[in-house]
């Protein structure tokens, strides 16, 4: 339940109250001596959805938009209060409060800033730490959700001010995460606190934003949506600015990480992760508000809020759409590089497994190493792939063991395969 507070103006006092009379809404009504051009001030509950259509006849009843208080009491008690329940029945907000909010999660450019910066110095220790707990922490810190439900409310209400706002603060945070993240990186790289010789490429966080695939949409998707009804329903809205800021601060710091340790793939990896994050979470939250019938306060600029709805929609679908094609290259990519190293896994197992390598005391291979990836599926390298056989000492070793597996690896995976293989042996004291 929400109650409102507006000015009267002079002349206006007997349709205004008309007005809630017509709607069967219990008011208050003061007499008005602080401000010139006003007369009373009226006082009176009604439901959150019913805020907009009670306001669009206050307005056309001749109440301006000088003064207007929307405030969200304990309790109302009130007998009419439950015909208006009924009538306005709607669980979201009304305009007003959208904006109000919009507006207020959108903070001062210097805090965003220095919320950003220690958002990303955090997520990037907890990167190269491979914590998981310390880039979720960090992301409490992150304010991305203002500036992303602040870009799709300006555009459904036409608020343009407000929705460059939003997009501005966004690109913008987003690259500088990334150049943040670069220096830590930098400076970090040359100090006694990493290994010398650390490949990022190995670290279990950062391994995961850079092979996206299209479970990232879905991320992206749900955290956009959750957002909007989190803001539309007024529940949740730090804990849903964890899941948007989790899908785009730590993929924008491994992409720093990237640059600096001049791995220029795991840069645009995830980078792209970013780019297709962020441009989901936009959209998913521009429709829903639009659906949920979010208009200007002005009719004639219904027409013109629709266009630019549609115009954007359909320019970050067509991004998104490119860039999923990416996502599905990398999916595919990943998942055939995967099932490869299985067959060889499986294969192997089965080799040794047959009695000629059996009863000549040989030890199934261990530390099988394969060395492809989604590139060299892509490329058309071959598979390499190096493992050891351990044998009983006194034993025959049985011949060409290497060439026996590459062309039993070569017909399992239907694949180039390049075999290595080293011999240990093995002795077994007798009881």
């Amino acid at each position: 339940m929400r109650l409102v507070q507006v000015l009267i103006p002079v002349g206006k006092r007997e349709p205004v109250l008309a007005v809630l009379d017509d709607e069967q809404i219990d008011y208050a009504v003061w007499n008005e001596t602080g401000r010139r051009g006003f007369e009373a001030m009226v006082q009176f509950p009604i439901p959150p959805i019913g805020i907009e259509p009670v306001m669009a006849r206050l307005r056309e009843a001749g109440i301006e938009n000088a003064y207007t208080i929307v405030l969200s009491p304990e309790t109302v008690v009130s007998t009419r209060l439950e015909a208006l329940k009924k009538r306005y029945s709607g669980l979201r907000i009304s305009r007003e409060e959208l904006i109000a909010r919009a507006e207020e999660l959108a903070p001062a450019t210097s805090t965003f800033v220095a919320f950003l910066v220690l958002s990303t110095i955090i997520a990037t220790g907890g990167l190269l730490l491979d914590s998981a707990a310390t880039i979720i922490g960090a992301m409490v810190v992150a304010p991305l959700m203002g500036p992303a439900i602040s870009a799709s409310v300006g555009t459904v209400i036409n608020e343009r001010k407000l929705a460059s706002r939003g997009v501005k603060l966004q690109v913008g945070g987003l690259l500088l995460a990334i150049a943040v993240a670069a220096v830590i990186g930098a400076i970090m790289k040359g100090t006694l606190l990493l290994p010398p010789a650390l490949d990022i490429r190995e670290i279990g966080q950062i391994a995961e934003r850079t092979s996206p695939n299209f479970l990232s949409l879905f991320l992206a998707l749900g955290s956009g949506l959750a957002g909007a009804i989190s803001i539309m329903r007024g529940s949740g809205s730090t804990l849903v600015g964890v899941a948007i800021a989790v899908a785009l601060v730590p993929p924008a710091a491994t992409s720093g990480l990237g640059l600096a340790w001049g791995n220029y793939g795991v840069a645009l990896t995830a980078a792209v992760l970013v780019l297709v994050n962020l441009l989901t979470i936009n959209v998913s939250a521009l429709i829903l508000f639009w659906l949920s019938g979010f208009r200007p306060a002005e009719e004639k600029a219904v027409g013109s809020a629709r266009a630019a709805v549609i115009t954007r929609a359909t320019v970050l679908v067509i991004l998104i759409a490119f860039l999923s094609v990416v996502l599905a290259l990398v999916t595919y990519t990943t998942f055939q590089a995967s099932l490869i190293k299985q067959q060889v896994d499986q294969e192997l197992w089965d080799m040794f497994e047959e009695p000629e390598y059996v009863e000549a005391g040989i030890v199934r291979a261990q530390n099988i190493i394969v060395a492809y990836t989604p590139s060299d599926f892509l490329l058309g390298n071959p598979v390499t792939v190096s493992f050891f056989v351990g044998y009983q000492a006194g034993e025959e070793i049985p011949p060409d063991i290497a060439r026996v597996a590459d062309e039993r690896l070569e017909e399992a995976t239907g694949k180039k395969v390049d075999v290595t293989v080293g011999f240990v042996v093995a002795q077994q004291t007798s009881t």
